[in-house]
């Protein structure tokens, strides 16, 4: 894995993330029970459920655990809708315990064959949802907008929670600093400047290894490998000369080079982030989940976090897949958490 720049850190947090499907309620309800600081659930509608219909459920059975989307599209929603979206989350757990991710959407639009968002729009979404939260009035499809929630129908405006967005590269990372937001990435390049920013989430995967156990094990590959092909499906999209630098990329560019450009997403990302699917079995080796920042043994996990913090994470957010009561235990310890 590439690092950022250095820089001196406080102690590491350790947090938890989720796709939103059935059982993730009762993944974060372990979650807190174990002592992770937030619970991130994605927003992939094209994969999985809803996202804050997900948080909800999880709220109302937590009790000190902070909640958001890792990370919210916000093309997916008017923003008025997303705006009411975190005031219920507020008005469930109160603000303190809400943080709100936001993204561009690699995989929420990806999914769907959609391009990111292009900073431009991106950014004035998010200002936009800041400023309703606020009580503000904003243009929206060119009209007058603003919550006209009675006293009594949602928490009192202004809303003011912390907002993390998932940027890269010298303009986002800039942007973010100047917003006063922190920053998500699951892919951080040796050029990144995370100076004036003071939140630094990375997404990382991975899984603890038991005493016994091999990289090779079949279950290491089906635990880790999920993470461990975003970065192919990635990079694949994104043209990014870095797919030649994994293993076996000949043979995934070979795969994927003969596949409809029109419906290639919906193969590419089946599974995403929780299941290996046919193109990643064929393309997977063992080599490839040592790019993953977590697939090793217990005893090696301080020394990757210390890497981490001198490059400037200030947060890791672990997420669990296959057996995932198990994962989440073995990370939790392994972290000291």
């Amino acid at each position: 894995m590439e690092f950022g720049s250095v820089r001196e850190t406080a102690a590491m947090k350790i947090s938890a993330a989720f796709p939103p499907v059935p059982e993730t309620p009762d993944h974060i309800v372990l979650a807190e029970e174990l002592g992770y600081e937030t619970a991130w659930v994605y927003d992939t509608p094209a994969l999985q459920l809803d996202v804050w219909m997900t948080l909800a459920l999880a709220a109302i059975r937590t009790e000190r655990i902070r909640l958001g989307p890792g990370v919210l599209i916000p093309s997916l929603r008017h923003r008025l809708t997303t705006a009411s979206a975190i005031a219920t989350l507020v008005g469930l757990v109160g603000a303190d315990r809400v943080i709100v991710g936001a993204g561009t959407g690699f995989t929420g639009r990806r999914a769907m064959g959609q391009k990111p968002l292009r900073w431009v729009d991106f950014g004035g979404m998010v200002t936009d949802v800041q400023a309703l939260l606020r009580g503000e009035i904003v243009e929206v499809d060119g009209r007058a907008t603003r919550m006209l929630h009675w006293r009594g129908q949602a928490v009192e405006r202004p809303i003011e929670v912390p907002w993390i967005l998932g940027v890269n590269g010298p303009r986002g990372l800039a942007a973010a600093a100047e917003m006063g937001a922190g920053v998500f990435t699951s892919r951080p390049r040796s050029d990144d400047d995370y100076n004036g920013i003071d939140d630094v989430i990375l997404l990382g995967f991975g899984t603890i290894m038991d005493d016994d156990e091999s990289i090779e094990s079949p279950r290491v590959m089906d635990t880790a490998g999920p993470g461990v092909s975003v970065a192919y499906h990635a990079f694949l999209e994104q043209r990014d000369a870095r797919l030649g630098t994994l293993p076996n990329a000949e043979h995934f560019a070979e795969i994927t080079g003969d596949m409809d450009p029109a419906t290639i997403h919906l193969s590419l990302h089946e599974g995403h982030l929780t299941q290996l699917n046919a193109i990643d079995r064929q393309v997977l080796t063992p080599e490839s989940l040592r790019i993953a920042p977590f697939v090793c043994h217990a005893a090696e996990v301080p020394e990757r976090m210390d890497r981490l913090a001198a490059a400037g994470i200030t947060e890791v957010s672990f997420q669990p897949m296959g057996d995932v009561e198990r994962e989440l235990r073995t990370f939790a310890i392994a972290a000291g958490v």
